[in-house]
């Protein structure tokens, strides 16, 4: 019989395996074509299934059971406005998307309000996206770190660097028509980690499947809906307009997840594949939700204190052998699955970003690999700084960065897209950094001098402030 320290390292040395394998059999006669738009020949049904488990991520499989410790079910909320915020990506911005055939979708930007603006976008998209995605990646290498590396007295800016150096291996050639094939992989991996998860906790409980969400059901810790407290963050109408915004930002105006449905063949494919998926995280996230409160339900059966953080509700039980070896090697599975679908799209879409929008040589393909290389460094180096400024939740430390970050995109493609006036384009860079700062100063004054606490729905706020900006610029040029 294999220990947990033995078991994990195997099965993530097996499953890099076979992604390599993937990797070569996906990788022949590449391009910069093939790396940055997959010569356009996606099926639409495998970007769908794929970019579930991009989407979700390796903190959502570790941090949204554990929400149910603080918040019950309510982030049930969010996912349902998930489901109108990808219907407008899919309605609103994939048909401006395919009618300009673009590469990267802020090269929209320089033909509808000008080069300035056009960096803008792409600036604050590459450090959300490296500042996003090295909180994701985090809780994988912390995890693995925690229970399997210390033992060995590996480091932990080690263990990033070998997992990062994995990543760039198997991405280095192909980039994003490899990952239409390894994330369709991955999320398989992920789903079937999950659903045996659930029932080995189940068995555990020794209860039946119908019993088991009787329990769910009947449990505290389910709620979902709160509509008596306005002043609460967990507020049905904050937690559902912010989940629709959040959709917007993080998916429509974010090119990482982008870049895969600009692979499909057509614009209706692409809208197939986006409503498809959206959908599908209603399900998916309230079975991880379930998953945390009979997860809590045993720890109290068993007498065990549940952890101080949320986020190691799920490793307590699944990285330690208390619920068997199996689980070990499933909750492995599903945590490496998440994180590498979606870390391997980030770094792909960050080496795009950077060669098409900052450096503007789309063509240059020595000038990628170098790119490439140089993101999946920095890339480490925000990993390690995330470890510094470590948060109780990650995926709400996320969220939160989201607000600041993506909020002026929010306000540029908003302006660009409903309103035909133009812009003093030497002012944008300055307004796009000075609405996250007003927003810093009104959630801090709200904290201090009020009972009102900002949730996500600061994204809404921020990008409010970026869109008035814009308007004004052009309003005093006139004047």
């Amino acid at each position: 019989m294999f220990s947990s320290k033995v078991l994990i390292p195997l099965t993530v040395a097996a499953y890099f395996i076979l992604l390599l394998v993937v990797s070569r059999l996906t990788s022949r006669r590449h391009d910069n074509e093939t790396f940055f738009r997959g010569n356009r020949q996606s099926p639409w049904y495998m970007v769908a299934f794929g970019m579930i488990g991009a989407s979700i991520s390796g903190v959502t499989f570790v941090s949204v059971p554990g929400m149910v410790k603080g918040i019950g079910m309510t982030y049930m909320q969010t996912c349902l406005g998930f489901i109108l915020g990808y219907a407008a990506v899919a309605f609103i911005l994939l048909p401006v998307y395919y009618r300009f055939n673009l590469t990267t979708i802020y090269s929209f930007l320089s033909q509808r309000l000008g080069q300035r603006s056009y960096k803008t976008g792409a600036s604050f998209f590459l450090l959300s996206k490296m500042t996003g995605a090295a909180a994701r990646f985090y809780v994988v290498c912390i995890i693995l770190q925690h229970f399997v590396l210390d033992a060995f007295g590996v480091p932990f800016p080690v263990t990033v660097l070998l997992m990062v150096a994995l990543i760039w291996l198997y991405t280095r050639r192909s980039g994003i028509r490899t990952l239409v094939w390894t994330d369709t992989m991955q999320t398989f991996c992920m789903f079937a980690a999950l659903v045996l998860i659930i029932i080995c906790v189940t068995d555990k409980l020794g209860m039946t499947m119908g019993e088991a969400v009787a329990a769910v059901a009947a449990d505290e810790r389910s709620r979902i809906f709160v509509f008596d407290d306005v002043m609460s963050r967990q507020y049905f109408w904050k937690q559902f307009l912010s989940g629709i915004f959040i959709v917007i930002v993080m998916t429509g105006l974010d090119q990482d997840m982008m870049q895969k449905n600009l692979t499909c063949r057509s614009l209706r494919e692409a809208q197939k594949d986006m409503c498809s998926y959206g959908v599908a995280f209603v399900p998916a996230n309230l079975l991880f939700l379930s998953l945390g409160v009979l997860l809590c339900i045993l720890a109290e059966r068993q007498g065990m204190a549940l952890p101080e953080a949320g986020d190691d509700l799920l490793p307590m039980f699944a990285a330690t052998g208390e619920l068997g070896q199996g689980v070990v090697v499933l909750f492995t599975l599903g945590i490496v699955a998440a994180a590498f679908s979606s870390a391997d799209s980030a770094l792909t879409a960050l080496t795009t970003s950077c060669c098409v929008d900052i450096i503007q040589r789309p063509e240059d393909e020595r000038l990628r690999r170098r790119v490439h290389i140089i993101m999946a460094a920095v890339f480490v180096g925000f990993v390690l700084v995330f470890r510094i400024v470590n948060s109780p939740s990650v995926i709400d430390a996320i969220y939160v960065m989201c607000s600041y970050t993506y909020g002026p995109l929010l306000g540029l493609f908003a302006f660009s897209l409903l309103t035909r006036r133009r812009v003093n384009d030497k002012a944008v860079p300055y307004i796009a950094i000075a609405s996250p700062l007003l927003c810093f100063a009104a959630d801090m004054l709200t904290q201090t001098f009020s009972d009102y606490r900002f949730g996500y729905e600061l994204l809404m706020v921020n990008g409010a402030l970026t869109f008035l900006g814009l308007y004004l610029t052009k309003s005093l040029k006139q004047a």
